[in-house]
């Protein structure tokens, strides 16, 4: 931890790591409880952006913006992955509604 913050700097990035580490929990929770997949797929995305504001408050803590370049790369890699369960589910909506309805 770097001395020259502010007592009020230090006392605001310790009380948002607690907030964002219940958040955390909140999210798994969400995550291995379900109950559907969709809501898995939010729950994933969530943790990964709350493991980014981690990141970028662990930055700022230690005065190391090299960690910043490693949370922008998490970020764009949940994004990507977020997109593709996305695309996953919108094809697997329409197969099952294929399967549902034949048509002649």
């Amino acid at each position: 931890m770097r001395n020259d913050l502010s007592p009020f700097l230090n006392w605001s990035i310790e009380i948002t790591f607690i907030l964002l580490l219940v958040s955390i929990v909140i999210a798994f929770v969400r995550l291995v409880r379900g109950p559907s997949l969709p809501d898995r797929i939010v729950a994933l995305d969530l943790l990964t952006l709350l493991a980014v504001g981690m990141i970028a408050l662990f930055a700022i803590r230690e005065d190391q913006p090299v960690f910043l370049d490693a949370a922008i790369a998490l970020a764009l890699v949940a994004f990507l992955g977020t997109v593709a369960y996305a695309r996953f589910l919108e094809r697997r909506g329409r197969h099952l509604h294929k399967m549902e309805d034949p048509s002649p």
